[in-house]
């Protein structure tokens, strides 16, 4: 149990894509029961969807680094008020 906590702590990304990606996969499966896909027809539509949880995960990963981002231009704003009224 701790070596699965290490991994989603050390991946959070990957873990939230692998999270994502059984239920899209559950839902997907069990909308689909009645369809009458083939196998091949199946396979392809989870792929798909794996695919799919992945780029949700990268997307919403855009808004975290420019958070980060922001957070850094906000400190490296403040020293250059500081260096302003030292002069």
């Amino acid at each position: 149990m701790s070596t699965l906590k290490r991994f989603f702590i050390e991946h959070p990304r990957l873990s939230a894509w692998i999270v994502l990606s059984i239920g899209m996969v559950a839902i997907l499966l069990w909308s689909a029961r009645d369809v009458g896909l083939l196998p091949a027809q199946s396979a392809a539509l989870v792929i798909a969807t794996i695919g799919l949880a992945g780029l949700c995960v990268w997307i919403i990963g855009w808004e975290e680094e420019n958070d980060d981002d922001d957070d850094d231009d906000d400190d490296d704003d403040d020293d250059d008020d500081e260096i302003e009224e030292e002069e």
